[in-house]
């Protein structure tokens, strides 16, 4: 019989989500943890790290310290607040980040989050200059993608009936838009406003924009830091040697295959690629 324990399972289920959400879902835990391990030394521990990572709704504040802008969607307020996001980025953003690929996914779930802390910035003097944490805007506009992309899909809710994806997304919606003038009207409009980018971004998509082009210049600064690193720790190589990349001659075979992988990239874009494909075109690349 086939013995599987839960941890091996667990550890299989995290190992098979898409590596956008695996990574988000890792930094949120584990920041998540050392807010805990912070509050264990005392409030004061806990209290300094929302007031140095939070976002506040000051315009001089946003523009002096923008990190903020960023670091408050990796903030929660409790385990279950946690818990709630992870959970709705997993079971709406798995098929937004296969259908977009991982770069096109990211640039939506930050744009939202970002559009949900400048949007507070204008609602502030209305709503109140209160610290906001939580990655529930950026959430949002992934759920609004999802409606978007899959608006038919069922979902399973607790005690209902399936229901469309369009009409789920569209209901949470409206409860924040009915709640804006509640105790928690920051959440609701940081959360409206992510749900607006999220639509946007999907609306430039369908356009033809190349939402992945916005990451790019990250990932190349990333790739170009991490090969100085490598090629500093690497040994030497003979000069009598030859490497791959000086072999310009490609082969009937290799020339087939590259066609193959340009012709996906035409379908798919280039995030529809697996790991191997990308490592493939990258040698193919620079024998051409």
């Amino acid at each position: 019989m086939y013995d599987d324990s839960f941890g091996a399972s667990l550890k299989r289920g995290y190992r098979g989500l898409p590596v956008a959400i695996r990574t988000l879902i890792t930094l949120n835990v584990g920041i998540y943890v050392l807010q805990v391990i912070a509050g264990i030394f005392g409030p004061d521990y806990a209290k300094a790290v929302i007031n140095n990572f939070a976002f506040f709704p000051d315009w001089q504040i946003a523009l002096f310290q923008p990190w903020r802008a960023f670091t408050y969607m990796f903030l929660h307020g409790s385990a279950f607040h946690l818990i709630f996001n992870m959970l709705w980025l997993w079971w709406m953003g798995r098929s937004v980040e296969e259908r977009l690929g991982p770069r096109t996914f990211t640039v939506i779930y930050f744009a939202a989050g970002l559009g949900g802390a400048l949007l507070y910035i204008i609602a502030a003097p209305i709503l109140g200059f209160n610290p906001v944490i939580g990655a529930s805007g950026a959430v949002y506009g992934i759920m609004v993608s999802f409606a978007m992309l899959y608006p038919k899909m069922p979902i399973m809710l607790i005690l209902l009936p399936p229901i469309q994806a369009r009409y789920v997304v569209a209901g949470l919606i409206a409860i924040d838009a009915l709640l804006l003038g509640s105790a928690d009207s920051t959440a609701r409009i940081v959360h409206l406003a992510g749900a607006g980018i999220g639509y946007l971004m999907i609306k430039w998509h369908r356009q033809g924009t190349d939402l992945s082009s916005w990451i790019l210049p990250v990932e190349q600064l990333w790739y170009r830091l991490k090969g100085m690193v490598q090629e500093q720790s690497s040994k030497p190589r003979n000069k009598n040697m030859y490497s791959v990349s000086d072999v310009e001659i490609i082969d009937e075979d290799e020339q087939s295959e590259l066609d193959e992988i340009l012709e996906k990239i035409s379908e798919k874009g280039y995030d529809g690629l697996t790991d191997a494909e990308k490592q493939k075109l990258f040698e193919l690349s620079k024998k051409n």
